[in-house]
């Protein structure tokens, strides 16, 4: 299956434009035969801590992606903000050619360096999804840091799906939390990272898919543009019968 990661430079706060900004690269995306795209984070509004204001967006946004990925007969992962109990939910959709939501995700860490934990709060579990028989688990930005949230679904998933706000001061802390997740998984990883400037903030974007020993099939730096290649699922059952590093795993310490 060809899936393929959109960064883009987003519109702070500003939805209708950022749907205006990530069109064409979606159309260029599914024209290059991808069967599976992936915006950043919060990609309607940018990774805004004015919750209230942003979760107003949350079903203008799903509408969106579901008109989207019925045009294009893809399936569309993309991030936005959402209400939630105790506080809103940074939030992912994954929505079919169909136009239906066929998985959601809340971010089950929310950055608290940045004070988001005190706008938002965290899921409580992560989904998976099969696309043309490729198992799919999507996760957001912070989550990345903590592996045993990745073990937990590890044998149940073929390509961990990463989308992203995060900043070019990071970067190196960003390329190689991804290659050390594929590499640990034994599968693929598509991290999907925005670019531009924000408040001052770069972004370097960084995007990229990355095999299961952790080498890079696709990048993108700085620019508006698409990452993309093949994902199988079978490479992945062989890499993980060649080296059964998972068998080994021990609990309860």
């Amino acid at each position: 299956m060809r899936v393929a990661g959109v960064q883009f430079d987003i519109a702070w706060e500003e939805p209708a434009e950022n749907f205006l900004r990530a069109a064409p690269l979606l159309e260029r995306a599914a024209a290059a035969g991808a069967h599976l795209v992936a915006l950043p984070e919060m990609f309607n509004t940018g990774f805004s801590m004015n919750a209230e204001e942003v979760v107003r967006h949350a079903e203008a946004t799903r509408a969106w992606l579901s008109e989207q990925a019925k045009r294009l007969k893809i399936h569309l992962i993309g991030g936005y903000a959402e209400a939630g109990s105790p506080r809103p939910k940074n939030a992912l959709s994954l929505t079919g050619p169909d136009g239906k939501e066929l998985l959601h995700y809340q971010k089950m860490h929310p950055f608290s360096l940045a004070g988001e934990s005190q706008h938002f709060s965290g899921g409580t579990k992560v989904s998976t999804a099969t696309i043309e028989g490729v198992r799919v688990t999507p996760v957001i930005c912070y989550d990345l840091r903590f592996p045993e949230l990745f073990r937990s679904a590890v044998d149940k998933t073929d390509l961990f799906v990463v989308i992203a706000n995060w900043p070019e001061k990071r970067r190196h802390a960003w390329s190689t939390l991804l290659m050390a997740r594929a590499i640990e998984s034994e599968c693929f990883v598509l991290g999907v990272n925005r670019v531009g400037e924000v408040r001052g903030e770069p972004h370097s974007g960084d995007s990229a898919l990355l095999d299961p020993f952790g080498l890079a099939r696709a990048t993108a730096s700085h620019d508006a543009t698409i990452v993309s290649g093949e994902v199988d699922a079978a490479e992945v059952a062989r890499v993980r019968e060649k080296f059964p590093f998972l068998k080994d795993r021990r609990s309860g310490w």
